[in-house]
């Protein structure tokens, strides 16, 4: 099979390949995406669970590139559910004729940089070999998932189901005993659908969980209209937060400067509210522990007061790491499931698992006999989608070798030593910590206005500086030691995989901030990218 040529290879057709795709041909570049998925939407392609849904309000989680798009699309609920998403990325796929430039059902195993010629020379599992001066990685930064390497899971009879690789298939659990492992955010929506469906589900928690309540529902019409109706200024009011989403205005600079009653009043506004703004109802919830044992303690509180059951009560509000230094979930009724007479919990801490046997799950306390199990584990995030692939640069250096401490990069777009090679939302820049898609259009557009400053310069190859690099992992890893991120066992810190390096690896300094120092690199003609011919 021969080498296809093409100016841009975009590895990915998620919300952040699609974008990157549309934006090179506006560069009137030759481009070509691959993705290991059927059809567009990434994440939501695969992530088909029951009760899988966006916990940012569906008129934020959307593209704001094109207005007629944002004005024409219409979204049925406030947090729209993964079919709603997908629809949605089919639409805009179709609506810019996307898919033409992108190959489906193909994973990019290999991408070295070929020194002599000045580009990237790609493989895929479907023998494919192709070569482009520019290399974007789009593939997203919850891409891999990961299921632990449980002992006798192979002896296990039942069927097997992950989160991130949901069947597309419909899949029943009627009559079945069920069980779910794990309870971050997937297993939080999960939990109560499949509890209303099977004979019975045991819950294994390894870690208990702080959720808020959704308060999910329709679209209020007249919200969407006031907010259509001035779109390009709310746009740009959400590119000014620390989240790239509009939220109330903060109470107080700190928990501590309110009394009591009036503490608890604002806390409660927010939870009747649902959505997680009640974290940003302070300043400091992120940085001081004072304040944020305040805010754990309420939705504690609260979540005790859901649960029938006092000594279960305690196990689902045994939270030991500071509120918002893990992902902080939304639910519709996921505490209140465990009132029901068919679901159980089971607490790995007081009874790890041991083996999964022929019949079910084995545990230190006994034998729990299941017909399915639900990995609701997580990813290898961040990271993982990038190292998983055979990426050499510049003398052949691996990516993995180079960041087997930790991932070091210049604004989480490049690496030294990776010439001509962009990470979108990459390790290094807000990505997790923010509206992913306001992240995405970001980074897209960083990227292009680099291309276009390199057609300018006659340049052929952009390369981030070693000193810029280092300068820059140093601003990340010292905002990050100012808050409370950094001793929280997250998968921010990929301590969920065994041998990962232990770093927080988003830039928690905001998106706003963030947005700022790119603005003002970009105006200074890019220093700390260096462009040759």
């Amino acid at each position: 099979m021969g080498e296809a040529d093409f100016d841009a290879i975009v590895v990915g057709a998620g919300l952040a390949g699609m974008y990157m795709l549309h934006r090179l041909r506006g560069l009137g570049l030759a481009a070509r995406a691959y993705d290991s998925a059927g059809d567009v939407g990434g994440t939501w392609y695969w992530n088909r669970y029951p009760g899988a849904r966006c916990d940012v309000e569906s008129l934020n989680y959307s593209y704001s590139f094109d207005e007629a798009l944002q004005q024409d699309w219409g979204w049925t609920e406030r947090f729209a559910g993964q079919p709603e998403i997908l629809a949605y990325a089919g639409h805009v796929a179709d609506r810019f004729d996307l898919r033409r430039d992108i190959q489906f059902s193909t994973l990019v195993t290999a991408a070295h940089f070929d020194d002599a010629a000045g580009v990237w020379r790609v493989e895929t599992d479907r023998g494919d070999r192709a070569s482009a001066r520019w290399l974007i990685m789009a593939s997203g930064c919850l891409s891999l998932p990961r299921t632990p390497d449980f002992a006798g899971l192979a002896d296990f009879k039942g069927r097997t189901f992950h989160t991130g690789l949901w069947p597309h298939e419909p899949v029943s659990f009627a009559g079945e005993r069920v069980g779910i492992i794990g309870t971050g955010a997937s297993g939080i929506q999960c939990v109560p659908i499949v509890a209303a469906e099977a004979d019975h589900l045991t819950v294994f928690q390894r870690t208990a969980s702080f959720s808020i309540p959704a308060r999910n529902g329709p679209m209020d019409a007249a919200h969407e209209a006031g907010i259509k109706g001035r779109y390009a200024e709310y746009r740009r009011e959400a590119l000014e937060t620390g989240s790239g989403v509009v939220r109330d205005k903060v109470v107080a600079d700190s928990v501590l400067e309110l009394d009591d009653d009036a503490r608890e009043a604002a806390f409660e506004l927010y939870w009747a509210k649902g959505g997680t703004d009640l974290l940003k109802a302070f300043a400091d919830i992120g940085r001081n522990q004072a304040s944020n044992d305040l805010a754990a303690d309420f939705v504690r509180r609260k979540i005790r007061a859901k649960v029938n059951d006092p000594a279960l009560a305690d196990l689902l509000a045994g939270q030991t790491d500071p509120i918002g230094t893990r992902r902080v979930s939304l639910d519709t009724g996921y505490f209140e499931t465990f009132n029901r007479d068919n679901v159980a919990l089971v607490n790995l801490k007081a009874e790890p698992i041991e083996r999964f046997t022929a019949g079910g799950i084995r545990t230190a306390a006994g034998e729990y006999r299941l017909d399915s199990v639900i990995f609701a584990t997580g990813y290898d995030a961040i990271t993982g989608p990038l190292l998983d692939i055979d990426i050499r640069g510049a003398g052949g250096l691996a990516l993995r070798d180079k960041w087997r401490e930790g991932p070091r990069t210049y604004l989480g777009l490049m690496t030294a030593g990776f010439p001509n090679l962009f990470t979108i939302t990459g390790p290094g820049s807000p990505s997790v910590l923010t509206n992913m898609i306001v992240s995405i259009e970001q980074h897209v557009d960083l990227i292009a206005d680099l291309l276009r400053h390199a057609e300018a310069a006659n340049a052929t190859r952009i390369e981030a500086e070693t000193d810029a690099e280092d300068n820059w992992v140093a601003h990340v890893n010292e905002v990050a030691q100012g808050t409370l991120h950094v001793a929280a066992n997250s998968w921010y810190r990929g301590v969920n995989v065994p041998g990962k390096p232990a770093i927080f690896m988003p830039y928690v300094g905001g998106f706003h901030t963030y947005r700022r120092k790119c603005l003002a690199i970009a105006e200074a003609g890019y220093p700390g990218f260096r462009l040759s011919a």
